[in-house]
């Protein structure tokens, strides 16, 4: 019986990128404090990989090892989370620049460019 199981295990194979998407995922979460688009583009990158490797998983779920299919699952989290936290970041940047730009734009259009430049 033990024969069995242990030769079940061992025909089990890994998913693919599994291993990836987790890196990619806790990278995501790691590099969206580096103005956003890092975090954005590594999480985009991991949840596409990972919708992959679900198809395939969901189309034999007896053909891959348990242990893969865990890291898929928190890789996929964890770029879900880095990809949110870092969409967030980059609308605060947008915002910040568009804030600064009315405040400039407001303080120029205030100046008597007229008198300054006729001597």
């Amino acid at each position: 019986m033990q024969n069995s199981t242990t030769q079940n295990i061992n025909a089990q194979k890994i998913l693919p990128n599994s291993t990836a998407i987790l890196v990619l995922g806790i990278l995501s979460i790691v590099g969206c404090w580096i103005q956003g688009i890092v975090g954005l583009t590594l999480g985009i990158i991991a949840l596409v990989l990972a919708g992959k490797a679900k198809q395939l998983y969901n189309k034999n779920p007896k053909l891959y090892a348990e242990s893969s299919v865990k890291n898929l699952n928190a890789g996929r989290i964890c770029a879900l989370i880095g990809t949110i936290i870092s969409g967030l970041y980059v609308l605060l940047i947008i915002a910040a620049l568009i804030l600064l730009g009315a405040t400039l734009s407001g303080l120029f259009s205030a100046c008597p460019w007229e008198n300054i430049f006729n001597f």
